[in-house]
């Protein structure tokens, strides 16, 4: 590249990175100032829209955990499940009745108190929307089982026991009625409004007018929120979200002061330049987050077990995470976080061997497997990560002579295409992270056929065996008696390879010196910003 072009790109970057601020909605400009003591700006992307219900990624989970509150909640690292709206809970010795007390004096963003009828209201709108948040419930969940006991007691009574659905309330978000009803058209439960708007009892409330869809969103502080502030004298008071698509004008937006964040994928190219500026560092977490190449088994030549292990076998694991992540991750040949109860340690991962891909691909093509043809695999354009992945991928398949092409996509428009295998593109990347914890998070969603038509089960592998070890460990209660079966489901998940498994992930953010106080946990991945502090 040229000195001049350069430096053109570099100036853009620049201006968009001060300017990274303000945006313009119907005519005026919004503004936050990263230098004002009481705004959190950050660069942390935006859900496709802000329904709790409706949308349920690593975005949403950084909205909703500072807009609305669950029954119990993940905190600390590594997670612990806590009391939050509920104070406590009983279940029966076969797990099938659930009953949750909540805490009395809970108010909504709109000062109205909450009660157990809420709680069902907000359970039922959950299961009628039947979208993303849905999933671990679905099966075992009917509305008319979710009842309120009394005005702060709510019972649930499942369908049959099902050892995830303690770990999985808190992704169910308690949205208030008196918001939501006026605004329901044709019986939509109210979502569209629900999808620029806020209705929650969070410690901060979305500001009316404060939201455009991938833009921008603003939040204030809710000062009657039912934990008080008694944890935290300085808290701040406002948050603008200024999510941007390049990296390098995030990176400079946080170097030049505008931005108190970035988003968690920050590249780790970028590490040493922020931390040898004054005004910023690298914050490494580790989270519970796999890395992975979904193959579409329902096409061709991924029909074939020899043509998906001859992909399995030409990545190359550890230069992508030695030479494109510097070393900030671990290689995590399972599918689902290596340091979680469940996996079987004498199962073997596939290593990055282009001898043995070239076998495999010589057995597939003997078996009719069409491996000349161009294969595509889609990327997240706005994470270099994914797109450089990729292109170390598509090098080393052409040697073995595979060719494949790299398409820049978007997140939404990916989870979309997963609904159907016919427009599911040949092979995709994305992360899987800590919705909730548990292996039902992971390999039961990703490689239960039921769940076929959500992104996570995107592979549309399909082993009848398999569906039965995963339906049997998630309706045995037991952690002891239910990790076996998870270790021979992943067993013979691995030995079909209907995905490539790369890595567990070290999360790296560029924060500003000035937030004090961040507290981290792997769900939400330390975007809670009721800790939070700004000096000066």
């Amino acid at each position: 590249m040229s000195g001049p072009v350069l430096g053109r790109r570099k100036a853009g970057a620049l201006v968009a990175g001060a300017a990274i601020a303000g945006t313009v909605a119907a005519g005026t400009l919004r503004t936050a100032s990263a230098a004002d003591a009481s705004t959190f700006v950050s660069g942390f992307g935006l859900p496709a829209n802000l329904d709790p219900h409706q949308v349920y990624d690593v975005p949403m989970q950084a909205m909703m955990l500072n807009a609305y509150d669950n029954l119990y909640r993940y905190q600390n690292d590594p997670p612990q499940i806590v009391p939050w709206l509920a104070e406590s809970h009983t279940v029966t010795p076969d797990g099938l009745v659930w009953e949750f007390k909540l805490r009395s004096g809970i108010k909504f963003h709109d000062g109205s108190p909450m009660t157990s009828e809420d709680v069902v209201y907000s359970f039922r709108r959950m299961l009628a929307l039947g979208l993303a948040p849905a999933g671990a419930f679905l099966k075992i969940l009917k509305p008319e089982s979710v009842t309120a006991v009394d005005p702060l007691t709510v019972r649930f009574k499942l369908e049959t026991a099902y050892a995830p659905f303690f770990a999985a309330i808190p992704s169910i978000s308690i949205v208030n009625p008196r918001m939501i009803e006026p605004n329901v058209k044709s019986g939509d439960w109210g979502k569209s409004w629900l999808a620029s708007n806020g209705a929650g009892s969070g410690s901060y409330r979305i500001v009316p007018a404060g939201y455009r869809p991938l833009e921008y969103l603003d939040m204030e502080i809710f000062d009657d929120h039912f934990m008080g502030w008694a944890h935290n004298p300085k808290p701040v008071r406002k948050l603008a979200c200024r999510p941007t698509r390049e990296t390098s004008t995030r990176v400079l937006a946080l170097l030049n002061g505008s931005l108190d964040c970035t988003d968690n994928n920050l590249p780790a190219d970028q590490v040493a330049q922020i931390n040898a500026s004054k005004i910023a560092y690298v914050q490494k977490d580790m989270v519970m987050r796999i890395f992975i190449i979904r193959m579409n088994n329902t096409k061709p030549p991924f029909d074939n077990l020899n043509a998906r292990l001859c992909f399995a076998h030409a990545f190359n694991y550890m230069g992508f995470i030695n030479d494109i992540l510097g070393g900030y991750a671990t290689r995590d040949p399972y599918p689902m976080p290596d340091n979680l109860w469940g996996i079987p340690k004498d199962a073997k991962g596939y290593d990055y061997d282009l001898k043995k891909a070239k076998e495999y691909y010589a057995k597939a093509v003997a078996q009719g497997a069409p491996m000349k043809r161009p294969v595509e695999l889609h990327v997240q354009s706005e994470n270099e990560q994914s797109v450089q992945g990729a292109q170390l991928f598509q090098s080393d398949l052409a040697q073995i002579g595979i060719n494949m092409k790299v398409v820049g996509n978007i997140w939404s428009n990916l989870t979309a295409a997963a609904a159907k295998p016919d427009t599911t593109p040949d092979m995709w990347v994305h992360w899987v992270s800590t919705y909730f914890v548990d292996p039902e998070n992971w390999v039961g969603q990703m490689y239960d056929s039921q769940f076929h038509g959500t992104w996570k089960a995107s592979a549309y592998y399909k082993n009848p065996e398999v569906d039965t070890l995963l339906r049997k460990a998630r309706t045995t209660i037991k952690q002891e008696d239910r990790e076996p079966l998870y270790q021979e489901a992943i067993r013979k998940i691995m030995a079909d390879s209907p995905d490539i498994w790369v890595y567990n992930s070290m999360q790296l953010q560029g924060l500003n010196k000035r937030v004090k106080g961040r507290r981290f946990c792997t769900v939400g991945q330390g975007a809670e910003m009721r800790w939070i502090t700004l000096d000066g």
